[in-house]
């Protein structure tokens, strides 16, 4: 069982970006080669920008390349949220931007020749509990009434053609949502920014930074300083010390996932006979899809805990009971991957963009980051380039997390995951 994610693992190799010298100055410097960062440096070096982006690992290696692989539609704290806290008018330019955000995914991968599997596969939310249904009953009027979106419920009977599982009472089906090989599209991703010319520097973190007198910055990395006209933070559940306005204001919750060992076509299909992306609605939930290659990847967050290679085998071992749960057929099956990550979310459960003290942010996507990273990394570029009405976050404020001297270390996450469990125990 190896404790890497597959989607790095069935990638084409990286080639090395480190060791090279930095420049002396850049119009951008983006800190964080994930999808956030690599899109931001992509579309602004394609406007003309002279941009050096530093990663301190490689390119992928945060939670860009460890999530589930999903491209999904849908607003991060759902419509009625979304309405009551900004007014109807606001919460559908929002929704717009989260529905337009797969579109530019599709546009990106398409213009760039990214082999990345990417396909319209659609997302299905199955419910938890019959109380579960009759809300997503709901959710499918307000969409298709006030957001000019059509989904398709299914009952508990009509659900068994799309998934083999008596685990769930029914489901609403948004077809527009897509999967793809992140690891693929992250690798696609970088190539295409140094095509655009954007340089890249791995193995070389960003420890610091100083305003200059011109409103400029000095950042330094643990190899050199680079003078700024704008920098960019792409770190989102990565944000270390060196940027705490914004650490303070994430809260990082683990995610683990397992994948099995290669099915077959028959087999997999089987189990998920048109490949849809599979998210529950559970408190403490699961995701699950197939992949590429005829796998089984299912996540969760299957412990409050770190990720390290002993905490990711104690969760991989609670992960695959639970898929035993949904699917008794896979009780036999091996499990070739486990790996865990973090995941940034924000304390009003919706990302966040803009710029505080000068420095330019994107992060807090709750899950939603394959998708939106891509979105705000061309949103961003285009706010450096002086058009702040791009930003399609902008004027929502980005809250801190409401806990005395917290600095970005989530303790009380074991007693709200605890509490939340028995929630979802109570069937």
């Amino acid at each position: 069982m190896k404790q890497i994610p597959y989607w790095l693992d069935t990638a084409p190799p990286l080639p090395d970006r480190s060791g090279e010298a930095l420049p002396d100055e850049a119009d951008v410097v983006v800190i964080g080669g994930g999808i956030t960062g690599l899109s931001t440096a992509y579309h602004s070096a394609r406007k003309g920008a002279r941009v050096v982006l530093v990663e301190k690992d490689k390119v992928g290696s945060g939670a860009s390349g460890r999530n589930g692989s999903m491209c999904t539609q849908g607003i991060t704290i759902g419509v009625g949220e979304a309405r009551k806290r900004y007014g109807q008018d606001r919460a559908r330019e929002l929704y717009g931007a989260f529905r337009e955000a797969v579109d530019v995914v599709e546009e990106l991968t398409e213009h760039e020749k990214i082999d990345c599997d990417f396909v319209r596969s659609g997302r299905l939310g199955v419910a938890f509990k019959p109380e579960h249904f009759a809300a997503m009953k709901a959710t499918q009027r307000d969409l298709a009434d006030n957001f000019d979106h059509e989904t398709v419920l299914l009952t508990r009977a009509e659900l068994k053609s799309e998934l083999n599982s008596g685990y769930y009472h029914g489901a609403l089906l948004e077809p527009l949502s897509a999967g793809l090989h992140v690891g693929k599209y992250v690798h696609g991703l970088a190539d295409a920014a140094e095509r655009a010319g954007a340089q890249i520097h791995e193995r070389n973190a960003a420890t610091g930074l100083t305003r200059t007198p011109d409103g400029g910055f000095l950042v330094e990395t643990l190899h050199g300083t680079i003078r700024a006209g704008h920098v960019m933070a792409a770190t989102d559940a990565y944000t270390d010390r060196s940027l705490p306005w914004l650490r303070k204001r994430l809260i990082n919750v683990g995610s683990f996932i397992i994948v099995t060992e290669p099915l077959g076509e028959d087999r997999a299909r089987e189990l998920i006979p048109n490949a849809r992306l599979v998210v529950d609605s559970k408190n403490i939930g699961h995701y699950f899809r197939l992949t590429p290659d005829h796998r089984l990847a299912f996540g969760g967050r299957a412990r409050f805990a770190p990720s390290n290679p002993a905490s990711d085998v104690k969760s991989g071992q609670v992960l695959r009971r639970e898929m035993a749960e949904i699917f008794p057929q896979l009780g036999d099956v091996a499990i070739d991957y486990v790996w865990g990550g973090n995941v940034g979310f924000s304390y009003d459960r919706i990302p966040h963009a803009g710029q505080s003290d000068g420095v330019y942010y994107s992060m807090g996507y709750c899950g939603h980051g394959v998708q939106m990273a891509t979105y705000m990394g061309r949103a961003m570029a285009e706010v450096m380039d002086g058009h702040p009405e791009a930003n399609p976050l902008r004027g929502l404020g980005f809250p801190k997390v409401p806990v005395p001297f917290y600095n970005g270390t989530a303790w009380f996450l074991p007693f709200a995951g605890a509490y939340y469990k028995a929630k979802d125990r109570l069937r």
